[in-house]
């Protein structure tokens, strides 16, 4: 949207970006004039299908404690104001903003390219992580059901798999998680970034309520899935005083586990973080973004590994030892994906059949 009379966009109800700022790789740009929330209540979904041929990422990356991801979709419906994937859209001609929530690539093709995959004799066993990159379980998931179908395949082969999700639409799922987990094979971790339902609402603006996120780490750990929590991001000045209480909430719901990542604002993140904060807490902006800059070495963002994931300096040292604290009081340590490969099997050729024979 196009600044207001006052200078500060507008924001759009259901939407974590207010604006498509400029493709970094595109020397032009489309400027909407005149765009009010009376005259253009805000972009609706669009569905794009992306015709990949294969599904599954592989990183280098020594601080994500896993190799290899699959992520159905490209984009995400759940809109979360700060997501470090958002410039992923940049590559294919869109924008980091509004596009990235709005215009989502759907891989229909994920679950027999995944079948493909895990059935090639090149194929070594190990740890998938859904998704990686965005939530497999946002909001066009309960109408398209790509993630469920890669989850039967994956069960099938019994090739273990980390799931991270903030929707509670994971426990729709709880009959193939428990199959997996009787190999050793899963490991579910909830991101809970913030207990205050209004922050929740307009930080993540589609994604399950922090009561609902408890309720799926409930559900699934009373189903015997391991399941843990992602403090994640913790975001400085804004949410970091409630990791205690966070982790408190989680382990009572049944978590065994629990990671915290510091906030991360990689290339055009950054500015639409800070068209946000504006919007919403124009009182909090300046201390949050300096608290940034004091975990950057001055900067909103390092990319160097480790310092990525945690910041340095005395303020990170504090948010260390914070939930280094509550996670020892309530009995929950922070471990990577520990997940067995020795009962994986090829899958079958052709149609899914007998799933759990």
């Amino acid at each position: 949207m196009s600044p207001g009379v006052s200078g500060r966009r507008s924001s759009i109800r259901g939407r974590g970006s207010a604006h498509n700022p400029q493709n970094r790789f595109l020397p032009l740009a489309v400027e909407r004039e005149a765009w009010t929330l009376a005259s253009d209540p805000g972009p609706k979904t669009e569905i794009l299908e992306d015709r990949s041929r294969s599904v599954i990422s592989y990183n280098n990356s020594p601080d994500l404690g896993f190799d290899a991801s699959l992520n159905p979709y490209r984009g995400c419906e759940t809109g979360c104001a700060y997501c470090y994937a958002r410039p992923t859209h940049e590559y294919l001609g869109l924008s980091a903003g509004l596009d990235f929530e709005s215009r989502i690539l759907v891989k229909p093709e994920a679950p027999e390219l995944l079948r493909e995959a895990l059935a090639s004799p090149r194929w070594e066993p190990q740890v998938l992580v859904l998704s990686g990159v965005t939530d497999p379980y946002q909001p066009l998931e309960r109408r398209l059901g790509i993630t469920r179908r890669c989850l039967e395949v994956l069960v099938e082969a019994r090739n273990p798999v980390g799931i991270v999700t903030k929707h509670h639409r994971v426990t729709r799922d709880i009959d193939l998680l428990r199959e997996l987990a009787r190999y050793g094979a899963v490991q579910v971790q909830l991101s809970v970034t913030t207990l205050d339902r209004s922050l929740q609402r307009k930080m993540e603006p589609r994604g399950s309520t922090p009561e609902r996120r408890l309720d799926a780490i409930a559900r699934l750990a009373d189903a015997g899935i391991p399941v843990g929590v992602n403090v994640a991001p913790v975001i400085p000045g804004l949410t970091d005083h409630e990791i205690p209480a966070i982790v408190e909430a989680a382990a009572k719901a049944g978590a065994d586990r629990a990671i915290y990542i510091m906030l991360r604002l990689p290339f055009g993140v950054a500015g639409l973080f800070e068209d946000w904060l504006e919007r919403n807490y124009p009182d909090r902006a300046k201390k949050v973004l300096n608290r940034m800059r004091q975990l950057r070495g001055g900067s909103l963002y390092a990319s160097s590994f480790g310092e990525r994931m945690r910041g340095r300096g005395p303020f990170a040292d504090q948010v260390a030892r914070l939930f280094s604290i509550a996670s020892a009081k309530h009995g929950i340590e922070p471990r990577d994906y520990d997940l067995s490969t020795d009962h994986f099997r090829p899958p079958r050729a052709g149609p899914q059949l007998g799933l759990f024979d």
